[in-house]
């Protein structure tokens, strides 16, 4: 029998709620970054918790000169307040090195010289179709002379959480991602053992983010069990899509957010999560609004005790 992984707890063991915002300086927020960002504000706000922000920027070759500072500006524009300090990850290379070790030190990660047409010729298709890695250099493994990526072992494990948006979820890492890399050819950290790190230790109880982010939830939870780490509670929201579907994205077009139309846009984005939130004339109007909003959309009773109880206590 496949061991099972199950996280259904309300938060980790660290006490109070600390949530984050983690975007790509690859180019400027859209519309659909601002809903991941509104919707982890709001649920931190609404548990009266700590808010932070870290920037996603080891994809070195995808990032926009000046990116990062564009997109803290435009936060602010926004009436974003974070808690603390911005956190780079491009400063952050030794903590991920001490992680993979530990990988290391478990025979977890092995070197693989695949390419992704020779992955997606042999491997059947996974998770959102992406094809499942074969294992090929887990069974052959490559010279040392190429240049390698390092993929992270997999087992029989089958991960199962309960996200607050999409509920129960269930995923077996070797039939449905296979071994999957945590350490990329060019040196770049992967994104999976990263955020897993960072989440760590940031304290991070509770993860808000896109959709498209649900499908590489076990491989965090996988991760956080090998490196003996706590996993928070997952909301996915949904998407802001394209009218053929298609995720709003940077790669797909997606438009800048315009400064001088922020009441609009954080109407806009409210709308799309389910938000009934009556139109304002002042940005501070707005956030009084929609944390009292996002409370009754998306928190249960535990987390959102009635007048009535709060009276009988």
């Amino acid at each position: 029998m496949p061991h099972t992984s199950s996280y259904d707890a309300p938060g980790n063991a660290r006490g109070g709620y600390v949530g984050r915002f983690a975007p790509s300086p690859s180019g400027p927020l859209h519309r659909g970054s601002l809903v991941a960002a509104l919707a982890s504000l709001l649920d931190a706000r609404a548990h009266g918790g700590l808010w932070r922000l870290r920037i996603e920027d080891t994809d070195t070759p995808r990032m926009m000169p000046g990116g990062a500072t564009r997109i803290l500006r435009t936060l602010e524009r926004f009436g974003f307040q974070w808690d603390g300090e911005v956190v780079l990850q491009s400063r952050r290379g030794a903590a991920y090195e001490h992680a993979w070790a530990q990988l290391a030190a478990q025979g977890r990660v092995y070197r693989c010289t695949c390419t992704r047409r020779e992955i997606a010729d042999s491997g059947a298709p996974g998770v959102d179709g992406a094809p499942v890695y074969p294992g090929t250099c887990r069974t052959h493994p490559p010279d040392g002379q190429r240049p390698a990526a390092w993929r992270l072992r997999v087992d029989d494990s089958v991960i199962e959480f309960d996200d607050r948006q999409a509920g129960r979820q269930v995923q077996a890492l070797a039939e449905e991602v296979g071994d999957f890399i945590v350490k990329r050819a060019d040196g770049i950290w992967a994104y999976q053992l990263a955020a897993v790190v960072d989440d760590a230790e940031a304290g991070i109880t509770d993860v808000v983010r896109g959709a498209d982010l649900l499908a590489s939830t076990a491989r965090q939870i996988f991760l956080q069990t090998l490196l003996d780490l706590p996993t928070p509670r997952y909301l996915h929201v949904p998407l802001v899509t394209l009218a053929s579907g298609e995720k709003l994205s940077k790669q797909t077009g997606a438009a800048a957010l315009d400064d001088e139309d922020v009441l609009e846009s954080l109407e806009a984005a409210a709308a799309h999560l389910g938000l009934s939130v009556e139109p304002v004339d002042a940005i501070e109007e707005f956030w009084a609004k929609a944390i009292p909003a996002w409370r009754g959309r998306y928190m249960n009773e535990r987390e959102n005790p009635s007048v009535s109880e709060l009276e009988r206590r």
